[in-house]
């Protein structure tokens, strides 16, 4: 298999990681870091990639938005409510159309609606250009121009840059989930402090945000055995 795979998809160029990306990913964090080694063997290989072809940027980044502070199954009924609230479609013209009320009749806050309506106004009136930034910007640009619109932050970023740019050297620091997990994946040794997280995978690089899966898949692995 090629090493990645083009897909076209809404218009915007996306990248698929082939299954020779995601090995030489997991042997890159085994050499390095040999306690990864058995979440690997457990969890099997990351799906990174396969995630990544599911959603167009602009509407993966509505659903993180929604999903901020809530539980996946929340998260995923409102965003079910916005979607037909706005006609089926979550784009940036059925987004701006809608008012207020129409937004917290689908259970967003009020923070929430300010967010995701001036995400949507930016987009449609090409302030945002979401296709260049998913296709040619650094990490650095998609951070900056992102967290500038209100209420978007790192966190929210970090997500859309792993899981929808399938940008495979992202390390999600303010993310408690990884945090957890890396403690369990190293023992009682494992909590490095909250300054240190931010470089404590900086040996992982270039595949920090595989690193930062198998976080995710060790804490729910030992939570699932509680």
């Amino acid at each position: 298999m090629a090493a990645t795979a083009l897909v076209l998809r809404a218009g915007t160029r996306r990248v698929s990681i082939g299954d020779d990306v995601i090995q030489r990913a997991e042997h890159h964090l085994i050499e390095f870091n040999p306690a990864f080694t058995n979440i690997i063997h457990t969890a099997g290989p990351c799906t990174i990639g396969s995630i990544a072809e599911r959603e167009d940027p602009f509407t993966s980044l509505v659903n993180s938005i929604v999903s901020q502070q809530l539980s996946t199954g929340a998260a995923s009924t409102i965003s079910g409510r916005l979607r037909i609230t706005a006609g089926g479609e979550l784009s940036p013209a059925t987004l701006t159309a809608l008012t207020t009320d129409s937004y917290r009749a689908a259970g967003l806050s009020g923070a929430k609606t300010r967010t995701i309506q001036g995400l949507a106004q930016q987009v449609a009136s090409g302030e945002l250009d979401l296709a260049h930034l998913s296709t040619s910007a650094p990490d650095d640009d998609v951070m900056r121009q992102l967290t500038a619109l209100w209420g978007i932050g790192p966190w929210t970023v970090h997500m859309f840059m792993i899981f929808t740019l399938t940008r495979l050297d992202v390390w999600p620091v303010g993310d408690l989930g990884v945090r957890k997990g890396w403690q369990l994946i190293h023992g009682r040794q494992g909590d490095p402090g909250q300054k240190e997280f931010q470089t404590v995978a900086d040996a992982l690089s270039p595949y920090r945000s595989v690193a930062a899966w198998y976080c995710w898949r060790q804490l729910e692995i030992t939570t699932n055995r509680a």
